[in-house]
């Protein structure tokens, strides 16, 4: 019991460090912020952006761990859907440069004869994280 318990929490952990590392490595490399403020000329306002996508980040992650069911007026919700589509726009234009991310990633660290290795370790991580979860956690046979 306590091993699996440890195990869970390393995963938990590790799968953190994992999407942290790379909405960092997002905003960081292909310079979201520092663009979006060049764009809309608000570039004095860099930090409120800055603490936006802080405070977004950590409050979205403590709604996600918490089974709460919110019940909000429709003039409150309609903001948050436009700000939600606004980000999913702009991940979407920027996730089209996302193919210069890792060539420049791996010649950084040093590991550009490796690139295959790492997207398979990526790759593969991906696959069995998601089997992990269907198999794991989803109870398929007893959905009601």
């Amino acid at each position: 019991m306590t091993l699996k318990i440890l195990l869970t929490i390393f995963i938990g952990f590790a799968g953190g460090l994992a999407v942290g590392a790379g909405f960092v490595a997002f905003l960081t490399v292909l310079g979201v912020i520092p663009r979006l403020t060049q764009l809309t000329k608000t570039m004095k306002c860099i930090h409120l952006y800055e603490w936006g996508v802080v405070l977004g980040a950590m409050a979205g992650g403590w709604i996600g761990l918490r089974e709460t069911i919110y019940q909000f007026s429709s003039l409150f919700v309609i903001p948050i859907g436009l700000a939600n589509g606004i980000f999913v726009g702009m991940l979407a234009a920027a996730l089209t440069e996302v193919l210069n991310v890792w060539p420049i990633l791996a010649k950084r660290i040093g590991v550009q004869e490796k690139l295959i290795i790492l997207l398979s370790a990526i790759f593969f991580g991906k696959i069995f994280g998601s089997l992990f979860h269907w198999i794991y956690f989803v109870d398929l046979l007893n959905h009601s």
